[in-house]
């Protein structure tokens, strides 16, 4: 069963991996392959409640791999983990066949609850480097995560998230409302904000601007108004003078 497991998983980075150029490469380089090898003998320690004997391993192939993988996490053969370095997998997690993860995924917890806390991910989804997924939810069949999105709650079938918090913008190939962010959005709201404090900024800069140019306005004409009396005077005294 070992091995059959193994093929399936060699399999995937072929298939996945355009750079692979032979399985015995693969089987002798890949990071993503000895994980998941490693995993599964963790996995069987844990069933047999070897649990410390269990995380023990799955901290030794953490650090030849870079990858964590909890010993009781779920994870069926033909997983696809590519350029690993930086992916955590849960304790509760569920990945299922054909499934491929990028480098940086996270497939976490929202905090210190009990029970299913950690995602499943449905067969042959796509999570990108850097994203997050958080939470006791299901990502559906054939999903597609983003680079770097922070998805907390279910995906759909076929469908693909992008952004923080994670939005569904297409499904099947179709775009969604979820195009418009949500009005609970926090970095909506706060853009809003930003966007009304520049609004009057500008407003009390143009009311400045006004009262700046009519003060100068008076000022010039209170130049010019003296001016005129002054050269009035003078004339005053050279008439007199000539009388």
């Amino acid at each position: 069963m070992f091995f059959s497991r193994l093929r399936k998983d060699i399999a995937a980075a072929k298939k996945n991996d355009p750079a692979a150029r032979n399985k015995f490469e693969i089987w002798l380089t890949y990071s993503g392959v000895h994980a998941l090898s490693w995993h599964r003998w963790a996995n069987r320690l844990y069933r047999m409640h070897l649990k410390l004997l269990a995380r023990i391993t799955s901290q030794f192939a953490k650090f030849l791999t870079g990858i964590e993988i909890h010993p009781a996490a779920k994870i069926a053969p033909g997983v696809f983990i590519d350029h690993g370095t930086g992916v955590v997998i849960g304790e509760t997690a569920e990945v299922e066949e054909g499934v491929v993860i990028y480098q940086g995924v996270t497939l976490g917890g929202t905090g210190k609850e009990k029970g299913k806390r950690h995602p499943t991910i449905k067969k042959n989804a796509t999570i990108s480097c850097g994203a997050k997924v958080l939470g006791g939810f299901t990502v559906g069949e054939g999903a597609r995560i983003g680079a770097g999105a922070v998805v907390i709650k279910e995906v759909p079938p076929f469908a693909t998230v992008v952004g923080v918090p994670g939005r569904v913008v297409r499904i099947n190939g179709q775009k969604t409302q979820d195009l418009l962010p949500e009005k609970e959005d926090p970095m909506l709201k706060e853009l809003c904000a930003l966007r009304e404090r520049m609004f009057e900024l500008e407003d009390r800069l143009d009311m400045l601007a006004a009262r700046g140019r009519e003060q100068e306005d008076a000022a010039s004409n209170g130049a010019d108004e003296q001016t005129g009396q002054t050269q009035q005077g003078s004339q005053q005294e050279e008439n007199h003078e000539n009388l």
